[in-house]
């Protein structure tokens, strides 16, 4: 191969659009188109919000019931509900119930509209990745939520609520269990993305599996602080936090011992036998 045709060949792959990167398509748009386009994916993401705001606060009621069913369980015989404090807690805890509940369904609309105002700016290699990894983050959310909601908040319900007594009856407030619910709930639903994000850091050439390994006495504690700082101050509810913090982190070391990219002894990254093999085509 010329050196004129080493220079030309990639600006005609380029050009034609079959070329590796797609990343030119938003250069060459002036700023102005942007933001149209930015404000017309905006703009369908609250109508999507708005219309499902609407259908969630007409069901609230149910919507709440079924946020408190791990609840009322540990509360004692003949005190299973909840009370309010204030006269606008109840209109504000549904308002509150409607605006989750309508941002859990519309957030197939919002993702999508996320994805297509990036996904011209994304090189080829990038758009077949970035919405699988899309669809496993949504996954781990959801599979993090619903080990709280299945697990965890009986448990720790259980125990929390079992130091009530004849001198001692609980009085819980619903707008305080929806905050305290929503907060735990995302939380669990966000430490679940532990292994997708320690498999993302690892393909970029971050992390590797001996770092984690041996950054572990470190990821205790900061797992024994995200559970005291998400969880009530005791030690049991700080372990139904922390101990599925470092389950997890387990399985992202191998995660990233089985997928991710290897380094060598000083911190380089090594080629992939793809990359590898690639490489020796293009030779």
């Amino acid at each position: 191969m010329s050196e004129r045709e080493g220079i030309e060949g990639p600006a005609e792959g380029e050009g034609e659009g079959g070329g590796e990167g797609t990343g030119t398509d938003q250069d060459s748009m002036p700023l102005v188109s942007h933001l149209r386009e930015l404000r017309h994916r905006v703009v369908v993401s609250v109508v999507a919000i708005t219309v499902a705001f609407t259908v969630c606060y007409t069901f609230s009621e149910a919507l709440f019931d079924l946020l408190a069913a791990p609840l009322l369980p540990a509360l004692p015989e003949g005190e299973r509900s909840l009370a309010f404090t204030g006269v606008v807690e109840p209109f504000f805890t549904y308002l509150k119930v409607g605006l989750v509940g309508a941002l859990i369904t519309a957030s197939p609309v919002i993702l999508y509209q996320g994805w297509a105002f990036i996904a011209p700016g994304l090189y080829e290699g990038e758009r077949a990745w970035l919405p699988l990894v899309v669809a496993v983050s949504v996954l781990l959310f959801a599979s993090g939520v619903t080990f709280a909601y299945m697990i965890v908040l009986p448990v720790g319900f259980k125990y929390l609520l079992s130091f009530s007594g004849p001198e001692l009856r609980p009085v819980l407030s619903m707008g305080l269990y929806l905050s305290f619910a929503t907060k735990l709930l995302v939380a669990f639903g966000v430490i679940f993305q532990i292994p997708l994000a320690a498999l993302v850091f690892s393909r970029l050439g971050l992390v590797d599996a001996r770092g984690l390994v041996a950054f572990w006495k470190y990821a205790f504690l900061l797992a024994v602080i995200v559970g005291a700082f998400l969880t009530p101050p005791d030690i049991f509810s700080q372990l139904l936090m922390a101990g599925p913090i470092m389950l997890l982190y387990g399985i992202s070391i191998v995660v990233v011992m089985a997928f991710g990219k290897k380094m060598g002894e000083g911190g380089e990254t090594l080629p992939d036998e793809e990359d590898e093999g690639e490489g020796e085509g293009s030779d």
